[in-house]
């Protein structure tokens, strides 16, 4: 299996490899704030988080998936994240499927998690390049993947149906190995930085 589970640890997050056991837990931080409810995005309702869960783990199964916890550092789960659309012949992967609970968005842990994806995406698999993909409309998901230093590749239109009866317009971003040093300079300054 290419990439296999692994976990991934830094001073504000931890990733690790998604189970069952994270359910109770995700569930509380999805009803937080009603994330579930954004209509641009897809998060897990509370109800449905085992079977979200179990689809992760089964497209894992299938080789296109890797599925992570977002945790803070004292173990409570906070969100969910994936390496997704894996191209093991191509070394290309998408982090994506990403969701986390209200009160660590906009902070540290998202800047971390996102360096630790890549780091390993980069450094350790070898990928040369790494996707991130949103809703057009989602303004909060795209200037926080332009601050990373992703660079638009293009907009989808009609892209794909939400299942509400919204077609999706994806804007497709990339970061390909050459940028990765400029990428995580810019990752551990903003990670380093000395706070007000």
């Amino acid at each position: 299996m290419w990439p296999a589970p692994v976990t991934l640890s830094g001073d504000h997050v931890t990733l690790a490899p998604l189970s069952l056991e994270h359910a109770p837990a995700l569930k509380e931080a999805s009803a937080v704030g009603a994330l579930h409810r954004l209509w641009y995005t897809t998060v897990p309702t509370p109800k449905n988080m085992e079977t979200e869960i179990t689809r992760r783990l089964a497209l894992q199964d299938a080789g296109t998936m890797l599925p992570f916890c977002v945790m803070t550092p004292d173990g409570t789960p906070v969100g969910m994240t994936t390496f997704m659309n894996i191209d093991a012949i191509n070394k290309r992967v998408e982090i994506g499927s990403t969701w986390y609970r209200k009160s660590v968005q906009r902070s540290l842990l998202n800047a971390e998690a996102k360096r630790l994806l890549l780091s390993y995406a980069f450094d350790d698999l070898g990928c040369i390049a790494v996707e991130l993909r949103t809703h057009f409309m989602n303004h909060q998901s795209r200037a926080a993947i332009e601050r990373l230093g992703a660079k638009l590749d293009g907009v989808l239109r009609s892209h794909m149906d939400q299942g509400n009866g919204v077609l999706r317009d994806t804007a497709v971003y990339s970061i390909i190995a050459s940028e990765w040093p400029a990428v995580r300079a810019n990752l551990t300054w903003r990670l380093e930085k000395p706070r007000n």
